[in-house]
Parts: C-alpha cells; sequence; structure tokens
C-alpha cells in the first residue's frame, strides 16, 4: 500500500491513498473544520466521505510531469510511467501552485 500525506498551503488537509483496489483520498476531520479550509479541486469538494477510484484521481494524475520531465523521472527512480502513485511520490513533494504530496512510510496518521 502507498499513502501520502495531501498538503493544501502547507495546510495538512488529508490522505491518499493507492492499495490493491484502487485509490482513496480522505480529508481530515480537523481540516474540514477549520476556518478557510479549501478543496484541494472543484471535483473533490470538501466531505466527510472519502473518494474512491479505480485509477489516479484526474487532479493528482494532473499534478505529475509530462515530456521530457517524466523521463527524466522514469529513469532516475526507475519507475514505470504507468505506476502513477509512485510517480506522484516521487515527483510531487514540492508542485507548483498550493498542493504538496508527502511520501508516507508505515506512518499512523
Amino acid at each position: 500500500m502507498k499513502r501520502a500525506k495531501i498538503y493544501i498551503h502547507k495546510k495538512f488537509s488529508g490522505i491518499l491513498t493507492e492499495d490493491e483496489t484502487g485509490y482513496c483520498f480522505q480529508y481530515d476531520k480537523k481540516y474540514l473544520t477549520a476556518k478557510n479550509s479549501e478543496a484541494v479541486s472543484l471535483t473533490m469538494p470538501l466531505r466527510k466521505e472519502e473518494f474512491r477510484s479505480k485509477v489516479l484521481f484526474p487532479f493528482f494524475d494532473g499534478l505529475i510531469p509530462e515530456g521530457w520531465l517524466l523521463e527524466v523521472a522514469e529513469r532516475n527512480w526507475k519507475i514505470n510511467s504507468r505506476d502513477r502513485m509512485s510517480l506522484l511520490l516521487a515527483c510531487c513533494k514540492d508542485c507548483i501552485g498550493t498542493v504538496s504530496v508527502i511520501p508516507l512510510k508505515n506512518e499512523k496518521t
């Protein structure tokens, strides 16, 4: 299982998980009740219920680099281009914009 903490404006907002059934994103309870909380994307509005998908959510997939930069990432980290979660974890710790993706290593949230 691959997991990542998702930050919006450097505030912890939720957990993204990939397991054998697909992907799950769940907003953090404290984040949901905090003042001025923002949704990670228009397609993933603030809510208590988790989001589930068999493929990586388009918003997160869109953070992964393309073209020559993707080739550099695949070559340097030896990641298959179809392993979208591994690419997201390797390449998106410090994205342009408001969202950051920080890998979790068997850590409790």
